[in-house]
């Protein structure tokens, strides 16, 4: 009977062992990915400076890219905090800078920014903070229109796709 519990402990921390390792190194890897605070956000992308800019899209018509989709927040009941922001980081300036740059169609006036936890700038756009989706892995797209707990989430389009008729009496989705 001591063969068979001892052989249950070493069972049990087999399972586990792999299993922590993983969450450990999963762990790891978000936390190089995403920012301790929000002060350091900036360097998601490793840019020295931000630069906003339009990308057309076919289904979403003209967004804001800073490198990948930019997303703005209609708040819900729960704010935005530390949690939120690893799913959503914030556009934020490197350290030293005052505003973000105006790329190809984009009103550098309606660029601006708003303090945030840290004394850190968020890059705002007609007075909306810009915040992006770790959801989206590459330039253009857009995983990030949903509704979830810190509120609803959209692309910002500056010009809305033209809607198309379908076979379904002309009611475009």
């Amino acid at each position: 009977m001591g063969t068979t519990r001892q052989h249950r402990k070493t069972a049990h921390r087999a399972r586990i062992g792999p299993m922590a390792t993983a969450l450990f190194a999963v762990g790891g890897l978000s936390a190089s990915l995403i920012p301790a605070s929000t002060a350091a956000a900036s360097t998601v992308h490793g840019a020295k400076s931000v630069v906003i800019s339009a990308l057309k899209t076919k289904k979403y018509g003209t967004v804001l890219v800073d490198g990948k989709t930019l997303y703005t927040l209609a708040p819900g009941k729960t704010g935005c905090g530390p949690a939120c922001h690893k799913i959503w980081p914030e556009v934020l300036l490197p350290k030293g800078m005052t505003k973000a740059s105006a790329g190809p169609g984009v009103s550098a006036a309606k660029l601006g920014t708003v303090m945030v936890a840290g004394g850190a700038l968020q890059v705002t756009y007609s007075g909306k903070a810009l915040y992006w989706f770790i959801g989206d892995k590459a330039p253009g797209q857009v995983n990030g229109n949903v509704t979830d707990m810190w509120g609803k989430w959209s692309d910002f389009a500056t010009v809305k796709p033209a809607t198309t008729p379908t076979s379904t009496g002309g009611v475009a989705f």
